[in-house]
């Protein structure tokens, strides 16, 4: 309460406290003594100063004595971390302040754990090594492998993308080049058929008005537009090849009268060139019909001296060459003109505009006198169209005559079983108006064209190895060729084809049986395809053989060490397991009825094992501990047959029985004998 009145400020003009610098200690610490720091040092340099001064000095000294309670540290805890290097300003999220991993404190729980930043990483300028280092720099080897793992997936997932957006992108420029190809196709198709429209139009026109195309004398009369029937239009072919016989000389030798020719585009004003120096020969006339294509010269006539004629030369048009569409190939030259000095000389001639005909290794070159492109397109255009009708009408006439040959002819091939009938060499010979060949197929009539789509389905099934499936086929198309009593060839035909598939089929399945012969459920399945298709001989015989082998393998793994006893316990076991395991297979995928055939097995393989025990003991005193031990450890093996139903003791070690007693030596055993006594088989 005394100083209440007091301030730090004194009234009187007395010199200010100053408090000094921090001054060292002289003279050692104690052991258990700490140091001062520097404020501490300042702070005792103060409050000496100021217990020279009066009540001001007493103030200060009573505000600068108060002590603090230094923390209790404990030393065990790690020493603070440096901090990382200050990072520019807008750097990645990685290495700026606000994205740097927190620095751990003793007091403080675990670190959060690094994460992956994808939108740093897309940065193309990302420091990679810095960015690793700062981020995973307090990380523990835990949270380091989790990040190694979360990169991981993101490379993973980076990849499936780029892998389907390439895919994509191939996909969609496939189908756009697809699509601009048809485009194309169509607008070709559409240019000429607005062309065909042009000239059908010109033709149809109703006058007495010149064909500009042809001579200036001799031009084809216009027909009018009646084309109501099939006979106005021939009348009007015969009509076109007559007026084309009285203009063009000597055309009827090259073109007679055929049902269906007629005229598709007569065009005029060309000139053939000679194909090696591009100069001009003849006049010509081209005439494109719809099996031929005719080139007249254009000739002059011969004039009368007595009477001189007035105006114009007249001219005539001769056949010089005609040849059938399948025989020739129209280029256009516009096309193949190169560059430089070559294409200007090929467009001074006027070659832009001409055409070449080529007939085997032959070429004709013929040009547009007028200079006119569009001709020479229209006559390209119309070449291939005509080339293209003509090639589907004889491929639609080709499988119509082929047609009640089809059906036998597709199935039989060149068959060794077929070509040896007589009956399918007599259909060959016979007219071709004969009706198809019909099957009743589930209350339906097919042809055999259904059949081979049927077969066509087992090879795929086959291959693919759909076993069921093609088992399914196999007997359903056996079952079909069975029910065609009425029809020999058709059933013969099927036989033949199913027969060679389920062939196939059958060894397919053999191979897989052999490779699966210690698994029951897998061996059945197989035992009852094989069944199925009537392979039962092969599939036991396949069977019982893979089975010998694994008997054979084993044994021979089997080795003498010196130990009789335990070479016995070896062999006897291997042989009697194998014996009882496949007697059990047996039982479980055949029939009781083909049981004799794996007893007969089993009997061959325990006559070995007697041959080979017989061997092995010949050397062995009879009666002895070593005798007694192989053969109690043989017949203790050979009681586990009696798990399946089979007991063979009175045929196991036979060979050493016959030893012993010298009147069996000699004797022949009957086949009867042979066989072991069998209880009734376990299913």
């Amino acid at each position: 309460m005394e100083g209440r009145g007091l301030t730090l400020r004194s009234k009187s003009r007395r010199q200010r406290p100053q408090i000094s610098a921090p001054k060292p200690i002289s003279g050692p610490l104690p052991p258990n003594a700490k140091a001062p720091d520097a404020g501490e040092a300042a702070f005792t340099a103060g409050r000496e100063r100021a217990a020279q001064n009066g009540a001001t000095s007493d103030l200060v000294k009573r505000r600068y004595s108060t002590r603090f309670n230094a923390p209790d540290f404990d030393a065990n805890v790690p020493p603070v971390p440096s901090l990382p290097p200050p990072a520019a300003p807008g750097a990645f999220g990685g290495l700026g302040p606000s994205a740097a991993p927190r620095q751990p404190s003793p007091f403080d729980g675990a670190s959060p754990a690094p994460k992956v930043d994808l939108h740093a990483l897309r940065d193309p300028s990302l420091p990679v090594e810095r960015y690793v280092a700062n981020l995973l720099a307090n990380a523990s080897e835990e949270e380091i492998q989790k990040y190694q793992e979360k990169l991981r997936k993101v490379k993973n997932r980076t990849s499936t993308d780029l892998q389907q957006n390439v895919y994509q992108n191939r996909t969609q420029f496939i189908k756009i080049s697809k699509e601009a190809e048809k485009l194309k196709d169509e607008m070709r198709t559409l240019r000429t058929l607005m062309a065909d429209l042009t000239a059908a139009l010109g033709q149809t026109t109703v006058g007495n008005t010149p064909n500009p195309m042809s001579p200036a004398e001799d031009h084809f009369p216009k027909r009018n537009p009646n084309r109501s029937s099939v006979a106005n239009l021939e009348s009007m072919w015969n009509v076109q090849l007559q007026t084309l016989w009285k203009t063009v000389e000597g055309s009827q030798k090259f073109l007679p009268a055929v049902p269906g020719r007629h005229i598709v585009l007569e065009t005029g004003n060309w000139a053939e060139l000679d194909s090696a120096t591009w100069k001009p020969k003849r006049p010509v006339h081209i005439v494109l019909l719809n099996d031929h294509l005719l080139v007249a010269a254009k000739k002059r006539k011969r004039v009368d001296q007595n009477h001189p004629h007035q105006g114009p030369v007249p001219t005539k048009l001769v056949a010089e060459e005609c040849w059938p569409l399948q025989d020739i190939d129209m280029i256009d030259l516009a096309a193949n003109l190169g560059t430089g000095a070559a294409r200007e000389e090929a467009l001074d001639r006027g070659i832009a505009n001409a055409l070449s005909v080529r007939v085997g290794s032959k070429p004709f070159t013929y040009r547009q006198d007028k200079r006119d492109t569009t001709t020479k397109n229209e006559l390209l255009a119309t070449f291939r169209k005509t080339v293209e009708d003509l090639r589907r009408n004889l491929r639609s006439e080709t499988e119509a005559a082929s047609k009640p040959l089809e059906a036998y002819g597709y199935l039989t091939g060149r068959h060794l079983s077929m070509s040896q009938n007589a009956e399918p060499l007599e259909l060959a010979d016979g007219p071709r108006d004969k009706s198809d060949l019909r099957i009743d197929v589930d209350g339906k009539q097919q042809n055999l064209r259904w059949v081979e789509g049927q077969i066509d389905e087992l090879d795929i099934d086959i291959a693919l190895q759909r076993f069921d499936a093609a088992v399914a086929t196999i007997e359903r198309l056996r079952k079909l060729a069975k029910g065609l009593k009425g029809n020999a060839i058709a059933q013969e035909v099927i036989n033949v084809k199913v027969d060679g598939r389920a062939t196939r089929l059958a060894g397919m399945l053999s191979r897989a049986l052999v490779d699966t012969h210690s698994f029951p459920n897998k061996t059945k399945t197989n035992v009852t395809w094989l069944t199925r298709l009537g392979f039962e001989d092969q599939a036991r015989e396949t069977f019982l053989q893979a089975r010998s082998d694994v008997v054979a393998k084993r044994i021979r793994a089997c080795v003498f060490e010196g130990d009789l006893p335990l070479y016995i316990f070896q062999i006897s076991f291997v042989y009697f397991t194998l014996i009882k395991n496949t007697v059990s297979i047996y039982q479980q995928c055949f029939p009781s009825v083909m049981s004799s055939s794996c007893i007969r097995w089993a009997k061959h393989h325990l006559d070995g094992f007697n041959g080979l025990l017989t061997r092995q003991l010949s050397s062995v005193q009879r009666g002895t501990a070593v005798w007694q031990k192989c053969l109690d450890i043989v017949h203790e093996h050979a009681n586990m047959l009696t798990e399946v139903g089979v007991d063979f003791t009175d045929l196991v070690a036979r060979g050493l029985e016959e030893q012993d007693n010298p009147g069996l030596t000699g004797r022949t055993v009957q086949p009867a004998e042979k066989l072991p006594t069998a209880a009734p088989p376990v299913i």
